[in-house]
């Protein structure tokens, strides 16, 4: 789980392992850490007396994950530069059967362990005893949902528990970056502040924002690309307006509607925004995805929305527009460039002031 694509010599770090493992299979113990396609790179070893017990000082070329190896079980160990760490346990079942002293980042961290390796033993069984009996697969998909639920209860708990901790690094294994990249997110974001020499979550970092990267450019409405062109009548129900027509001009596209009431409590911000930047190279072009061609009128006048650009084929969510742009609920907006490429989607109130003011400083 906890893999690097390289290792660095910079910054080494000193740190003490000691304690006894009783019962061991092999009086020899590495100090390791896995990196590309689970190949290990070992570090140090160990030799342990006839009684299991230990003590050793070591130099290892950076502050970060390691693991501390005996045959089959791991240790996971958060080693900083002058850490001593006390590890006590079973060597015939070390994984299971392990007490870690002076580092409470490793401790929790191999607690967590133990929760990840009980629900994916559950489902690597269900997933064999559907195959076996596919009669039985809906009330063992029942029983595994709830497994879910009780193992992403205990993921939270975890998670908050262990807040700016070296240890959440094992959560990030856990958590389904499609389902839930904020959360994701929020844990880089822990793990550099709480362990910055880390190369792990320098590498982890650099990979989340790769994979966020590629998604940003796969999206229809991603960062850089060109807004989807598009013509609709004006309010006069003869003029056609482009989207292109308005090139050379930062362009708020946005979709609203006179029954929207978050639209309409949200106008009041989008006029200012207007009049502070109208003079400056700003202007927008209202979508509306209103069906009633006289509320529409009205409520552009009861909210003064001043500017000339507002279309619509009066087709309400069945608007080309709002298809067009994936439209799932409004209020909503694309901020583009005066080449017409996306800048950012979704932007409102302070964050919408923020971003223009960024734009025309």
């Amino acid at each position: 789980m906890l893999a690097i694509t390289q290792i660095s010599f910079g910054q080494t770090a000193s740190v003490k392992l000691s304690g006894s493992i009783f019962g061991a299979p092999t009086d020899t113990l590495f100090v390791s850490q896995m990196y590309d396609n689970n190949r290990i790179k070992d570090f140090d070893t160990i030799v342990m007396d006839k009684e299991g017990k230990f003590n050793a000082e070591l130099t290892l070329p950076r502050e970060d994950y390691y693991l501390l190896r005996l045959e089959n079980s791991n240790v996971h160990i958060v080693c900083r530069n002058q850490s001593d760490i006390k590890i006590y346990g079973d060597g015939k079942r070390l994984n299971e059967f392990c007490n870690i002293l002076n580092s409470d980042e490793s401790a929790s961290m191999n607690t967590f362990i133990k929760e990840i390796e009980r629900f994916q033993l559950k489902n690597d069984s269900a997933i064999a005893a559907v195959k076996k009996d596919p009669s039985q697969s809906e009330s063992i998909n029942q029983y595994m949902q709830k497994e879910y639920y009780s193992f992403q209860n205990k993921l939270k708990v975890f998670i908050g528990s262990n807040s700016n901790s070296a240890a959440l690094v094992i959560a990030l294994s856990a958590i389904n970056l499609e389902q839930d990249p904020k959360t994701y997110a929020s844990i880089i974001q822990q793990l550099q502040k709480s362990f910055p020499g880390s190369l792990t979550v320098q590498r982890y970092k650099e990979n989340f924002e790769k994979i966020m990267a590629e998604k940003e450019k796969n999206k229809p409405l991603g960062i850089g690309k060109t807004a989807p062109d598009f013509e609709e009548l004006m309010v006069d129900r003869k003029t056609m307006l482009k989207l292109s027509d308005l090139r050379g001009k930062v362009v708020l596209i946005d979709f609203w509607a006179s029954w929207c009431g978050p639209c309409r409590r949200e106008n009041p911000n989008v006029v200012k925004t207007y009049n502070q930047y109208k003079d400056r190279g700003f202007t927008i072009m209202s979508v509306s995805l209103d069906k009633d061609l006289a509320k529409w009128k009205a409520a552009i006048e009861a909210d003064q929305l001043t500017w000339p650009n507002h279309v619509s084929d009066l087709g309400g969510w069945q608007s080309k527009v709002s298809r067009l742009y994936q439209v799932g609920s409004v209020p909503f907006t694309v901020l583009i460039d005066a080449e017409g490429k996306i800048i950012q989607t979704n932007l409102r109130g302070s964050a919408l002031e923020s971003e223009l003011e960024k734009i025309f400083k």
